[in-house]
């Protein structure tokens, strides 16, 4: 069983019909990314409606840009109001604005995320990647693929046995 049907099967959330390939065209056009093969695939058995799940059909389209924009507005607010400061980056600049309008120029050369459910997100076209959790710069690996975060998430099929390492460049690095 796919995760979509999984999901599906489940009753936990409806499930509208799934994006057609013109639609996930239009959606990764408008907003500058590429679903992963398997983030797309999951879109096109049948979209999860409700709370915590992205309206990709919505008209309102700056809720989906917030969505996008949260893992990056997460980690400058770290920036500016914890003292985060990734090792990558250098020294850090001696005041937040400073500090954090360096980390904003650092920040777009990191992969895109996208949001799959609440603040659980796979990175933009990097297929069968663990689905990681990211809430500022707290982040954790909440499942090996889209099926097995549904195992852990929310109890439904069979968990994997062993944990599969996040490859995404900086993200990872958060974990």
């Amino acid at each position: 069983m796919t995760a979509a049907e999984l999901l599906a099967a489940s009753g936990r959330f409806p499930v509208a019909d799934g994006l057609t390939d013109a639609e996930a065209t239009a959606i990764e056009q408008e907003f500058g990314f590429s679903f992963a093969a398997d983030h797309r695939a999951f879109l096109a058995a049948g979209v999860p409606t409700g709370r915590g799940w992205p309206d990709w059909r919505a008209a309102d389209r700056a809720a989906l840009r917030s969505l996008l924009a949260m893992p990056i507005e997460g980690v400058l607010f770290d920036v500016g109001q914890n003292s985060f400061w990734y090792e990558g980056w250098g020294p850090r600049p001696a005041s937040s604005w400073e500090a954090v309008t360096a980390a904003r120029g650092y920040l777009v050369t990191v992969p895109r995320m996208i949001p799959l459910y609440s603040h659980r997100y796979l990175p933009a076209a990097l297929a069968e990647h663990p689905v990681l959790s990211i809430y500022q710069t707290d982040v954790v690996q909440y499942g090996n693929d889209i099926a097995d975060w549904l195992s852990r998430e929310f109890g439904l099929g069979s968990p994997a046995g062993s944990a599969a390492r996040p490859t995404v460049a900086f993200w990872r690095d958060l974990l």
